[in-house]
């Protein structure tokens, strides 16, 4: 079979048994620090996007992809109107309205805490908290009822759980034979739900929106939340419902209530990588130094190779191909290795939990208690690809000075 003859000489380099040893183990080092480096990247970078994507679906599971509300402090007056203007736009998956109270709950404990009132068969269209239940049920938030469902955290430091009452005290006062006092409201505690997210499960309560209406005496909901088919459409979607719906409402969407915040784990995604890339190049050294004692151990062959006419274009694609190689063998071994570690980490952090009795991540203190790791194939294309260019780059120079030989001083004492 046809094959060039850089190609062929420089695979037969690579294969053949050299008289100085110490090159090899070099080239062996050199496969074993590029497929370290490869792993150790996919592999930070899958955890990255394990932690990205965990806290993207917690707060989504808690806050819409985007949200209708009105300029008028007195609620919607016509919610109506604008649910089915935004039912109406084909990117809308659910919408549900939505009443917020800033109350002060007490039970054994006490403690402020944003009220959100829900409709219960529209919520779980945009939401995430009737998956999430400890106990209690999510369909006891009927009207008139004044039930309330609570996060996991917030009725701890109420002291209460499911069957208990809590006194709900909102910040509005009302005219009484006494004077202006607030206003307070008993209810039941009929369900607790945990998402997993502190700011959520210490500081939101669910009641029924028709209860909520009547705590703070408004004409209509706060606002209307939606989902969307693809979160990533929420800007444009904003937009459209924006104009559809006039200057009387406003439309913001889960970019704009949390932009920072996932501007800062795309910032620290990208400084990761760019300095685990560095590895990568650190390891790709010592490609640079087993090229150069090859050149240095096959001067005489080179020499012959010129002065049969090779030109040296060839010489050096010869050694090109062997360090290009080289790269490719520890690329596709930290490719494999880095994949598989990616995939099972969890359960291996799990057992290394267990076995050591120990705790890297505490509930008590980080929003996620297991670290997470997620395999995304962009990721390992874009590790494949600067690690070959990097080995690529490595093999230049050295395949140039094999280039630059001179066949008269190479044979000179051969």
């Amino acid at each position: 079979m046809f094959r060039p003859l850089e190609l062929f000489i420089g695979l037969r380099y690579t294969r053949a048994k050299r008289r100085n040893q110490f090159i090899s183990f070099i080239s062996s080092v050199s496969i074993v620090c590029i497929t370290i480096s490869v792993m150790a990247l996919i592999t930070v970078m899958s955890v990255m996007n394990g932690f990205d994507f965990q806290l993207r679906s917690r707060i989504l599971g808690a806050v819409s992809d985007a949200t209708v509300s009105s300029i008028d402090a007195s609620g919607m007056q016509n919610w109506q109107r604008a649910l089915e203007i935004t039912h109406a736009n084909p990117h809308v998956r659910g919408a549900a309205p939505y009443v917020d109270v800033q109350a002060f709950l007490q039970g054994r404990g006490s403690s402020g805490a944003m009220v959100r009132g829900i409709e219960p068969k529209l919520e779980p269209k945009v939401s995430d908290f009737s998956k999430h239940m400890v106990s209690g049920q999510f369909d006891s938030l009927t009207s008139k009822s004044w039930n309330i469902l609570l996060g996991n955290e917030l009725a701890m430091q109420l002291g209460v759980s499911v069957g208990d009452k809590i006194i709900v005290i909102v910040p509005q006062l009302r005219a009484t034979p006494f004077g202006s006092v607030p206003l307070v409201r008993s209810f039941h505690v009929t369900g607790i739900y945990s998402l997993g997210m502190h700011d959520y499960d210490a500081n939101l309560a669910l009641i029924n929106m028709q209860d909520a209406e009547a705590l703070r005496s408004l004409a209509g909901p706060t606002g209307i939340r939606l989902k969307l088919d693809n979160l990533w459409n929420a800007a444009p979607v904003a937009h459209e419902l924006s104009d559809k719906l006039g200057d009387i409402y406003s439309v913001r969407t889960w970019m704009q209530d949390n932009a920072n915040f996932f501007s800062a784990i795309s910032m620290e995604k990208l400084v990761m990588g760019i300095i685990l890339s560095l590895i990568v190049l650190v390891a790709v050294i010592n490609l640079v130094s087993m090229l150069m004692m090859l050149v240095t151990d096959k001067q005489a062959e080179i020499a012959i190779l010129r002065t049969l006419g090779t030109t040296p274009r060839s010489i050096m694609g010869m050694f090109m191909v062997q360090g290009v190689l080289v790269g490719l063998v520890g690329i596709g071994f930290g490719v494999g290795l880095g994949s598989l570690l990616s995939w099972q980490l969890p359960n291996i952090v799990d057992w290394i939990q267990d076995v050591f009795h120990v705790q890297f991540l505490s509930p008590d203190v980080y929003y996620i208690s297991q670290v997470p790791s997620r395999l995304e194939w962009h990721d390992v294309l874009w590790v494949t690809v600067v690690t070959f260019a990097f080995s690529l780059l490595a093999t230049l120079y050295p395949a140039w000075r094999a280039s630059r030989t001179q066949p008269a001083q190479a044979l000179r004492y051969e």
